[in-house]
């Protein structure tokens, strides 16, 4: 998928898109740097888009993980669908983020270790926004990271209300600049 199809689903959907450019490398190294992939067993991948935050994941995938990507926009879904659906080890949804408890135990799993979230929270509705959460906290091991950006810090407050503890880190080699927020129990 290229550049300019991105835009045109951004100008279809905006408010499940959320961005008008797809995220830069560098915020996609930043998502995917706290991910450890040595301890791992199950990684979600929440609106992975053009898959470039997948990409990064996908290098990084070692034998015993298994990568779940969550995507509900058709055209998005079937571009990662002739890339990743040839990997044992790489399952595709087509469905919302709010439905994580069904969707990671389709694949068999009970507890996710890390979820990487591309999903536009500022401009999703709240209730969407709230039924994530609350079910990504369920799914989540103890020990396990949520790792999401927003442009703004506008969600902050209610992107970390749901963990014990969050940091947030600038990336401002992005269109536009982003905060990458890590959130966890621990």
């Amino acid at each position: 998928m290229n550049s300019i199809q991105f835009i045109q689903e951004y100008l279809k959907t905006p408010r499940s898109v959320g961005a008008i450019w797809p995220s830069s490398s560098t915020l996609a190294k930043a998502m995917v740097a706290p991910v450890r992939f040595d301890q791992a067993t199950c990684i979600v991948e929440f609106g992975p888009g053009t898959g470039v935050f997948t990409e990064r994941l996908v290098e990084k995938l070692l034998p015993h993980n298994h990568l779940i990507l969550i995507e509900n926009n058709e055209l998005f879904y079937e571009s990662l669908k002739k890339k990743y659906s040839r990997f044992a080890n790489i399952h595709l949804i087509y469905g919302s983020a709010e439905d994580i408890v069904s969707h990671i135990q389709q694949k068999g799993f009970t507890q996710v270790d890390f979820i990487v979230s591309g999903l536009p929270f500022t401009s999703l509705p709240e209730d969407v926004s709230t039924k994530i959460l609350t079910e990504s906290q369920r799914v989540l091991s103890p020990d396990g990271e949520f790792i999401t950006f927003q442009y703004s810090k506008k969600k902050f407050s209610f992107i970390s209300s749901y963990f014990s503890n969050y940091q947030t880190k600038r990336v401002v080699w992005n269109l536009p600049p982003a905060h990458v927020i890590r959130c966890s129990f621990q």
